[in-house]
Order: C-alpha cells, then sequence, then structure tokens
C-alpha cells in the first residue's frame, strides 16, 4: 500500500513500532527455558517506555489466533513461529487489549523455537513544487512512485527485527539459520544458556556478513523501580562479535544498531536496520 505524506517538516524514523523515540517495543515469553512433556509459555507484547511494564500501546500482531484489531489504518505485524524442525506455528488464544497484547505458545517438539517479527521498508523525502514530500512502502516500488518533478531526493533503507528464543528441552540450533536480509543474531552463546556471572560472545551479521562497529546495548528489565537504566553499551568488533557478562539473573532486552551513508547504492542514500531481543538470564 502506497502512503504520502505531504509537510513542512519531516522526521524520518523506520521501525517495528512508531512511538517516541523513548519508547520500546518488546516480547516477554512467561519462560525462555521450559521442561516437561508438551509445556506451554504465554508471551506479552507492547510498547512501553519502561521496559516489560504496560503503560503505552500494545503491539498489534497477526498469526497469534486472533486477528489484532488495526490501529488508526495500520495492518498487525506478521508473527513468525519457528519450530526446531523448521516448521512454522501460529500462535493461539491471541487477544489484544489497551496496553497489550497476547498469546500462547505450544511447544510440542523437544528444542528451541525462535518467535519473530520483521519490517522492511523504504522512506523517500523529496521536494515537489517547493513541498516536501514523504513516500514509504517497498524497494521496488520507488521509481513508479517519485514524480519527474522530485528534487532534493533523500532514501532510507530500513529494517528492523525482533526475536524470542525459548527452549523446550536440550537447546538446537537450527532456527539460527540466517535469511540474509537486515540486521540478524548468530548466537555463538546459545540464547537459551544465560547465567549470572557468566560472559556470552553473540555475533552480528549485515545481510550475511560480519556486522562491525553496531553499536549494542542490554538493559535489564524493571527499570521502573530503579533510580538508573542500569544499561550495558558497547559495540560489535571486525567480526561483528560482542560480549555481555551479566551481572545478575532477570529478563533482559538487547538492541543493536546500524545507521551509515557509506557504501550504499543508489538510489539509496542511507541505511539504517535495528534487532532487538528479550533474553532470559538464570541464576547458577
Amino acid at each position: 500500500m502506497k502512503h504520502i505524506f505531504r509537510c513542512t517538516l519531516v522526521v524520518l524514523t523506520i521501525s517495528l513500532a512508531v512511538p517516541a523515540q523513548a519508547h520500546r517495543a518488546w516480547m516477554l515469553p512467561s519462560a525462555t527455558v521450559l521442561s516437561g512433556e508438551s509445556p506451554w509459555i504465554t508471551v506479552d507484547a507492547a510498547v512501553s517506555n519502561d521496559l516489560f511494564y504496560f503503560e503505552h500501546v500494545p503491539l498489534r500482531l497477526s498469526g497469534i489466533g486472533e486477528s489484532a484489531a488495526k490501529d488508526e489504518g495500520r495492518a498487525p505485524m506478521p508473527l513468525h513461529i519457528l519450530a526446531p524442525d523448521g516448521s512454522t506455528l501460529e500462535g493461539r488464544n491471541g487477544k489484544t487489549g489497551r496496553y497489550r497484547t497476547t498469546f500462547d505458545v505450544p511447544l510440542e517438539q523437544k528444542g528451541t523455537y525462535k518467535l519473530a517479527l520483521a519490517n522492511a521498508r523504504i522512506m523517500a523525502t523529496y521536494t515537489e513544487n517547493g513541498e516536501r514530500v514523504r513516500w514509504m512502502g517497498p524497494i521496488d516500488q520507488l521509481h513508479k512512485n517519485l514524480p519527474e518533478a522530485a528534487e532534493d531526493l533523500q532514501v532510507i533503507q530500513g529494517s528492523s527485527r525482533m526475536e524470542v528464543f525459548v527452549t523446550s528441552g536440550s537447546p538446537s540450533d537450527s532456527v539460527f539459520v540466517p535469511t540474509n536480509r537486515g540486521l540478524e543474531l548468530s548466537p555463538v552463546t546459545h540464547p537459551n544458556d544465560l547465567y549470572a556471572g557468566e560472559t556470552a560472545e553473540f555475533r552480528f551479521t549485515l545481510d550475511g556478513q560480519p556486522a562491525a562497529d553496531v553499536a549494542v546495548v542490554v538493559i535489564p528489565g524493571g527499570n521502573r523501580y530503579r533510580d538508573a537504566l542500569g544499561e550495558i553499551r558497547t559495540m560489535t568488533d571486525a567480526d561483528g562479535k560482542v560480549s555481555i557478562t551479566w551481572p545478575a539473573a532477570g529478563m533482559y532486552w538487547m538492541e543493536a544498531q546500524y545507521d551509515t551513508a557509506e557504501g550504499v547504492t543508489a538510489p539509496v542514500t542511507r541505511r539504517r536496520a535495528s534487532y532487538s531481543a528479550t533474553l532470559e538470564v538464570l541464576a547458577l
């Protein structure tokens, strides 16, 4: 669908959601490591200022067993659930409320599951007849929607990905096969094998290649009840790797952001990509 906005000032943002800058989008599973026969998890999905606290808007999703209502004309984002054997699942008992969306996932197979939201789009701004115009859509539709009189063209190629990993029984690695699209996590340490006081190593790729010099921030949940955010900030090395030493057990939100105007191919003038995940760190 084509969207064109005419305004005097345009703020260029590309993300999974459309909150203010301080807000963060996240999915929170009831557990990430489970045992027993055919366990289930319940997942909350929301956008909020305080991590894992419901006070802003829900993440509106499809693929959760119930169609989420549209919000101001925006279609729900498709949730992809990948099982250990490579098959895809749909969530169960989905419901969207005032502040959060909830859904259940039955874990009938042993191994690691991946829950993912992914988004990619082009955002172009240009001047036409003295008026600033913004267009958003897929890159192959860009030229069809640009007028011949377009001036001062700026094109941002953006992508975002949000993931949660859950393991029933022993961890497996089949869900970590990259799509080679956008910023992705290729774990060295399994994301369901994290313990307080230990160091985990993660590797990030951009379109399948090592993502060097990417800013990574890790924030423990519960910041509503702390004076300090308690974030850990680091950068990926030349191989796209980072090391994180977990200070305590609990739920954490990790985000990586890539933003550059170097090495892009016309008509793109800037490339932005983001990745986020909710991780559970267990006590030894």
